[in-house]
Order: structure tokens, then sequence, then C-alpha cells
């Protein structure tokens, strides 16, 4: 599949406004903004292997599509929840396990880009990244 590469981030659009929606604070938004995020990610049928590494963390994560399993954000915040496939995109349907509020993400190939899309709380934010 095409999502299959290392990937590292390029730009942002508007994902300080979605980390604000978080609840996270100022200091963090502007760390996270800035973490030089590079996610590698394997493909083997519906199973998937990514590995994350910023300048906060690095981690791997093995997920398959439909399954659900537990996921912590950079800044600690605790999710459930799965991806699955629509078309040429991986939809990704999370619920915090501190509120009970529901974090979208799509990754779609754009351009030879790698755009992770995320939607919380009405607020939508990009993050561009360029194969690496």
């Amino acid at each position: 599949m095409a999502f299959n590469g290392t990937w590292k981030v390029d730009r942002n659009e508007n994902y300080e406004k979605l980390m604000e929606a978080m609840g996270l604070n100022v200091m963090k938004r502007k760390l996270g903004a800035h973490d030089n995020l590079k996610i590698v990610i394997q493909q083997d049928g519906n199973k998937f292997t990514v590995k994350e590494s910023s300048n906060f963390r690095s981690l791997e994560i093995e997920f398959t599509l439909g399954v659900n399993f537990d996921y912590s954000l950079a800044d600690g915040t605790e999710l459930n929840g799965s991806w699955n496939t629509e078309g040429n995109k991986l939809v990704g349907k999370f619920t915090r396990k501190d509120n009970g509020k529901e974090l979208m993400a799509f990754r779609e190939i754009i351009n030879d880009e790698l755009v992770q899309t995320y939607t919380y709380e009405g607020v939508e934010a990009k993050r561009i990244f360029k194969r690496g």
C-alpha cells in the first residue's frame, strides 16, 4: 500500500488550535508543533507496524485493521480505538479515556505526501509529511 515508507513531518495546518481544543497548555502546544515527528509505516495485509520518533519519544505500535487498541499521545492523553480503511484512506476513530470525547484521524496520500487530518470537538488540523 502507498502508506509504506518513512515519513518526516514537513508542516502543520491549525495544529496548535487542535492541541488547544484538546486541553494542552501553551508550552506543550509550542513544543508539540515542533516535535520533528518521523513515522515509519509497514503494512502486511491487515496488520500495520508504525514506528514513531520525535523530540519527545520513540515507540512502535502494531495494530490490525478493525481491532481496538490502546494508545497514548505524546502528552500522555490515553486513547482507545481502531483504524479501518475507506477507499484509499486510513480512518482512525479513537475515544479519550479521560473524558469520552472522540478524536478522528485520517491518513491519505495526496501528491506523494502523507496527509494526516485530525478532528476533535469541531476543530480540524493537518500534519503533512514528506517521504524521507
